[in-house]
């Protein structure tokens, strides 16, 4: 999905969307807060009794909402690319929202959060039977484990093409190097070789 957008001055610009994706509490919705160049779009309710049993929350104990539909944002690369980004809810039961989300997408950014490695297995699976380029961002969260880039690579059983980043969701400069990373990588992957 690239099309045109007319900035200030006339001129047109290409606009793309990004995909964030990844499990329950990995930093969707702060990723996306701290690199929109516009008050997010979030789709956050509160976290109540009802979600117990149904959504894994023993991990992330200090969580008081969740995103039940999609974040929504944008930011723009230089004057000539406007990115839109959507982020996933991160829940099993709101999974069935993955397909429209991802429609027109160049691209994908699966947030990992190491003491919750096995709730990245969904997103990896999902990009990787739709060939949608995607990377993977090890979101360094206070007080959480720090594991080599190759460890986590190895551990999600990604192939050595998919890119492996580390990123602080909450820093606005490394939620664009990620953008910026993924973007290079799905426009690389459009390009023959040759």
């Amino acid at each position: 999905m690239v099309s045109g957008h007319s900035d200030h001055s006339g001129r047109r610009a290409a606009s793309t969307k990004i995909v964030i994706s990844g499990g329950f509490g990995a930093g969707k919705t702060t990723f996306v807060g701290a690199v929109s160049e516009i008050v997010p779009l979030r789709t956050e309710a509160l976290v109540t009794n009802a979600s117990a049993g149904v959504d894994g929350l023993e991990a992330t104990p200090m969580k008081t909402t969740t995103t039940v539909a999609m974040d929504f944002g944008r930011i723009s690369l230089g004057e000539d690319l406007v990115l839109y980004l959507f982020g996933t809810p991160g829940q099993r039961r709101f999974w069935f929202m993955w397909d429209d989300l991802v429609r027109g997408a160049i691209g994908a950014i699966v947030l990992v959060d190491v003491r919750r490695l096995a709730d990245s297995f969904a997103a990896v699976d999902f990009f990787e039977a739709r060939n949608l380029p995607f990377l993977v961002a090890v979101n360094e969260f206070d007080g959480a484990p720090r594991h080599a880039l190759a460890a986590v690579r190895t551990a999600l059983a990604l192939p050595d093409h998919v890119p492996v980043m580390a990123v602080d969701a909450r820093s606005r400069e490394s939620a664009k190097a990620a953008l910026i990373a993924v973007t290079e990588y799905a426009l690389s992957r459009l390009t023959p070789a040759g």
